[in-house]
């Protein structure tokens, strides 16, 4: 057996268990990494002298723009990969390599296309976005170099499922490992070093980008990959386009959703609390994404286990699958929840130990993760139809929990018995147990019964 083998899982054979967790494990390894990007951004820029709240509170501002780059990796690279991967299991290895080839290709496209667009716009945007003229040159800063390193977000994000979903957990953890850690040695040194505050932190973070994508793109074209990315499989045949986005665009919605709440969040929050609500939200969703990363890991581990199984068939293995996805998401989301109810100001402070940001954080943060634990049923219902290829409904939920709860209870209840700010916070909450339940409920409803018919067909 060749040494690269011994590194990749056969999702058809074994424990399927121990298959999700060959992959999760080092995903959600990556996911922490990842999270480490933005992490140690937030934490070194609230730490500059005199001007850490603000220059927080404007980077903040631009996540929503972060957030919509991502939005297009996962519409073609979480579109492409479960295609993919049940394509390998049908044994049609070719088609499998020709979805890649296109996915990157459009990665590419798409690219160059939102650094053009959003670098001739971005001051308009900002402030739409709810920036101030005291917190819009910080956001100026960084939202301009981070934009030049548009193309390496695109391939080390949309290319890195290609990876796992071969089975090689590890080396896609090693993607996102060798940029994490160029990130926490840079940005110390651009952002306080060489005194380039907030601009060093979006330098940082695009060399580090940059190293990841090289890395996906040589092991996508070297020898230990099964399924390499070649030139000839690149030309887009649109037919297959339409079906990569067909499946992605439920991610893509989730997560442009999550930029528009975002920037509703921001808006809203401008109005009735000020810069420091602003401020507020930033640390919140910074808190929300260190939480969520386990779940997240998990579920995108078992994706590929089930996008595989699903094209072999093998449907009992699919069962298991979602059966143990959805344990283990609930009864963590349970326990994380327990602890930011018990001991939030240790979180908050990990970002800004700013004593009014933390006395106006801590009631703010029990709010906005009451009822943390729905959340896990809205990941594992969404995973569940993007793996098995159920795109419509992928797209429904997607909109349904953000654009059709969220962001209107943003706007509405702020304005309910003098809530204000509390209005804005408690809209997640909110959302988690009206979205989350009707996502999983329905997923039990229409995926079950339709894999015991299958199995007896």
């Amino acid at each position: 057996m060749r040494k690269h083998e011994t590194h990749q899982t056969d999702f058809s054979t074994g424990s399927v268990y121990r298959n999700i967790l060959e992959v999760a494990v080092p995903m959600t390894i990556a996911q922490i990494l990842n999270l480490l990007y933005n992490i140690v951004d937030r934490m070194y820029i609230g730490r500059i002298p005199e001007v850490g709240t603000l220059a927080l509170t404007g980077v903040g501002l631009c996540f929503p723009i972060i957030t919509l780059v991502m939005a297009f990796t996962y519409l073609f690279g979480n579109g492409g990969a479960p295609l993919c991967s049940m394509e390998r299991g049908r044994g049609n290895e070719e088609e499998a390599q020709k979805l890649m080839g296109n996915t990157f290709s459009m990665l590419i496209l798409t690219g160059v296309v939102l650094m053009a667009v959003v670098m001739m716009f971005y001051k308009p945007i900002l402030y739409a976005f709810g920036a101030s003229d005291t917190t819009f040159p910080y956001a100026r800063d960084y939202i301009r170099i981070y934009l030049l390193g548009t193309i390496f977000v695109m391939i080390s994000l949309g290319m890195n499922p290609f990876i796992n979903s071969q089975g090689f957990g590890n080396m896609g953890m090693l993607t996102v490992l060798i940029g994490a850690v160029m990130n926490i040695f840079l940005d110390p040194l651009f952002i306080f070093g060489f005194g380039m505050g907030v601009r060093g932190a979006a330098l940082a973070t695009i060399l580090s980008q940059l190293c990841s994508a090289v890395w996906v793109l040589k092991f996508l074209t070297g020898k230990r990959a099964v399924l390499h990315l070649k030139r000839e499989a690149m030309k887009i045949q649109w037919e297959r386009v339409k079906r990569i986005m067909a499946l992605g665009v439920s991610g893509f919605i989730m997560a442009f959703t999550n930029s528009l709440v975002q920037v509703v969040c921001n808006a809203t929050l401008q109005v009735y609390g000020g810069d420091l609500y602003v401020g507020v939200m930033t640390v919140l969703n910074s808190v929300r994404e260190i939480f969520t990363m386990p779940v997240q890991g998990l579920t995108n581990g078992a994706s590929p286990v089930m996008s595989f199984n699903y094209g072999e068939k093998a449907f009992d293995r699919v069962k298991q699958a979602i059966r143990f996805m959805a344990v283990v998401c609930v009864a963590y989301t349970m326990v994380a929840w327990a602890i930011l109810k018990i001991s939030p100001e240790p979180f908050i402070r990990i970002f800004n130990g700013d004593s009014e940001l933390i006395e106006k954080g801590i009631p703010a943060l029990h709010i906005y993760f009451f009822g943390f634990c729905f959340m896990a049923l809205q990941f594992t219902g969404q995973c569940v139809f993007v793996a098995l290829g159920k795109a419509k409904k992928a797209t429904f939920f997607s909109l349904f929990r953000k654009a059709i709860i969220v962001t209107p209870l943003t706007i509405l209840l702020p304005r309910i018995s003098g809530m204000g700010v509390d209005g804005v916070f408690w809209a997640e909450p909110i959302s988690n147990l009206i979205g989350g339940c009707a996502c999983f409920i329905t997923m039990l409803i229409t995926v079950l019964p339709e894999l015991k018919e299958n199995k007896s067909s």
